[in-house]
């Protein structure tokens, strides 16, 4: 009774951090993509795809980040649904007014006015969306719709994730850009160079954030 009580406790504090991981990274996300914004240096590829099509539309771009996220989770919907959770709909609700507000705080003279600025912006972008990303992913409260489409893909297709996912992020950015979006070093870095940074946090602060001491060891 006690071992059974014991586990039951494990599994609920496990939930708890799980859920307040999948919060921050969303949050942390956004937050991250406003800096991106700021540094007018490009964002992520979904960004500059996201952006591109919101500059013919008039509404503000939380608005239509949370409609085009509905739109996409119907087909994730019909054709993996597994890929589905509480981190989706956290997304889809909270990442594009994150944005919004992000932008608002950086978009200021004082942190745009020089290259050297929007520099630092960018690389604390960076490395804010790859702890964000490592957050999210560990927390396994189910995936954004945006990367859930590279996932179902790979798994269905039997092709690499890495490949599929570079190949949409580089249609993501090409129509973004077409469109009128940024297109810059930021969204190369974000499509090339997140990766081993993403792996490097997952186990030295995700993963023992998730497990505790044991996932460091």
């Amino acid at each position: 009774m006690q071992t059974y009580r014991y586990m039951e406790e494990t599994m609920e504090k496990e939930m708890k951090r799980r859920c307040a991981m999948t919060i921050a990274g969303v949050m942390m996300s956004g937050f991250s993509v406003g800096m991106f914004n700021a540094s007018a240096f490009g964002m992520d590829p979904f960004q500059v795809f996201a952006h591109g099509v919101w500059n013919f539309l008039p509404i503000g771009f939380g608005t239509f980040y949370m409609l085009l996220n509905l739109l996409m989770l119907i087909g994730v919907f019909f054709v993996d649904k597994s890929k589905i959770g509480l981190g989706t709909f956290i997304n889809i609700f909270l990442l594009g007014y994150m944005v919004d507000f992000s932008t608002w705080i950086w978009n200021r003279p004082a942190f745009t006015g020089s290259v050297v600025s929007r520099l630092v912006l960018l690389a604390v972008g960076v490395l804010l969306l790859c702890v964000a990303s490592s957050l999210y992913f560990v927390g396994d409260l189910g995936v954004s719709t945006y990367d859930s489409i590279a996932l179902v893909i790979s798994e269905r297709k039997k092709w690499k994730f890495f490949i599929v996912r570079v190949t949409c992020d580089l249609l993501c950015s090409l129509i973004g850009f077409g469109c009128g979006a940024v297109l810059g070093i930021g969204t190369l870095v974000s499509a090339f160079g997140m990766g081993p940074l993403i792996s490097y946090f997952n186990v030295h602060i995700s993963e023992p954030l998730r497990y505790g001491k044991r996932a460091a060891m």
